[in-house]
């Protein structure tokens, strides 16, 4: 897998559902560059499974603290808008996503997913019989996040094994600290909270903070 930190997100117009039920194209680089906004990006593997409709759902419920920092998010997975549209229309005590208000990509064409590499594909395989390429893996997604910056820069990318969930609070961690180096030019020691003290990039800087932690 290429790593993207540091880098431009790539810039490719995705389908997607929007809350109010439209097939749109959105292009995640341009989001954040015509917005001047940041935008976390977080992919899952299926609609109408387990582990995927409690994140969804994490989400939502911390998309204020989102808001507050600026940051769009956004959903991502290889299934079709219908069926993202679907289970946008099922209850959550049915396993559904009702109530969520975020944009959400359809990858179907899995352009996106290929170029960053998050697709479980494990090999692929020529058969002589079928005189074909055979996938071996379902195709789907890992749990990959990104993180961008307002000029659709990564400043974050992470991929969480299938049945690992992951932790809505880190995130927004994250852009607090991105933001504070944006905004102080200093750094974030281990652990770095909103509120708590950052140091300069220097070793007296880590001298003072290591003294005094």
């Amino acid at each position: 897998m290429s790593v993207l930190v540091g880098k431009k997100f790539p810039s490719l117009e995705v389908s997607a559902m929007n809350e109010m039920g439209d097939t749109i194209k959105v292009n995640v680089f341009e989001e954040a560059k015509n917005n001047g906004k940041k935008v976390l990006l977080f992919w899952y593997p299926k609609d109408f499974t387990f582990v995927c409709p409690t994140e969804l759902h994490a989400f939502q419920a911390a998309l204020g603290e989102f808001e507050k920092r600026n940051t769009l998010v956004i959903g991502a997975s290889c299934d079709t808008p219908e069926v993202h549209f679907a289970w946008l229309n099922t209850p959550k005590d049915q396993g559904g996503i009702e109530g969520v208000t975020y944009t959400i990509l359809a990858d179907t064409n899995r352009n996106l997913s290929s170029i960053l590499e998050i697709l479980d594909v494990q090999d692929v395989i020529y058969d002589e019989d079928l005189d074909a390429e055979i996938v071996v893996g379902d195709s789907v997604t890992y749990r990959a996040t990104y993180l961008l910056d307002e000029d659709g820069v990564v400043f974050h990318e992470g991929v969480n094994h299938m049945p690992v969930g992951r932790n809505v609070n880190e995130f927004l961690r994250l852009i607090d600290a991105f933001t504070h180096v944006q905004k102080n030019g200093e750094v974030c020691p281990a652990n770095w909270e909103e509120g708590k003290t950052a140091m300069s990039a220097d070793r007296k800087g880590t001298a003072e903070y290591l003294s005094k932690h």
